[in-house]
């Protein structure tokens, strides 16, 4: 009788189990992922192409992007502005879609000021185009340093193959692209 008991309810669990579905990452993202993956070893130059004020910094600046580490979960871009090599741009798949990650490393490889800030997608977005909202980790972050002012940032990625990779910043008042020229890549 005990053995009818727990298979009954190894069963039953099982049953449950396989009616419940896990959200996985769309269509549009596998392509968009694989999209960014075709790219992986490769060194492109960039420019701002908005004008906001606040980015006169980078505006004068080289900017380079290096698609590289990449497996079949992450890819990570370093992003140098300048001499400035303390950025890395972090996109992993998850159960749920993709999610972007900034890893900011002072000289000697370090987390440095504000490290982890980014958001996971919260819609299918296209095989070029994909949203990250911020996401709760980040609003903390924010919210405990000066950069409040972030809690409401919706970073962007689009790859246009044999185009464009774009990187995007937005919040209300604030606008930031940056666009990298696929046709050219460069050695460093």
């Amino acid at each position: 009788m005990k053995a009818h008991v727990v298979l009954a309810i190894a069963a039953s669990s099982l049953a449950l189990s396989s009616c419940a579905t896990v959200p996985k990452a769309s269509v549009q993202q596998d392509q968009f992922f694989s999209n960014l993956t075709a790219l992986c070893g490769l060194r492109f130059e960039g420019k701002v192409i908005t004008t906001d004020a606040a980015d006169a910094d980078f505006r004068a600046q080289r900017l380079l992007m290096h698609v590289r580490d990449c497996s079949a979960d992450e890819i990570r871009i370093p992003f140098w502005v300048g001499q400035d090599r303390s950025r890395t741009w972090v996109i992993t798949r998850s159960a749920t879609g993709l999610t972007l990650k900034h890893d900011h490393r002072n000289p000697q490889g370090q987390p440095d000021g504000l490290h982890w800030y980014g958001g996971d997608t919260r819609s299918e977005g296209t095989a070029t185009r994909q949203e990250f909202p911020v996401d709760a980790f980040s609003i903390d972050l924010f919210n405990a340093s000066d950069a409040s002012v972030s809690t409401t940032n919706v970073w962007a990625v689009e790859v246009n193959p044999g185009e464009s990779y774009v990187y995007e910043l937005s919040r209300p008042n604030r606008l930031l692209r940056v666009s990298f020229d696929l046709t050219k890549p460069v050695a460093e």
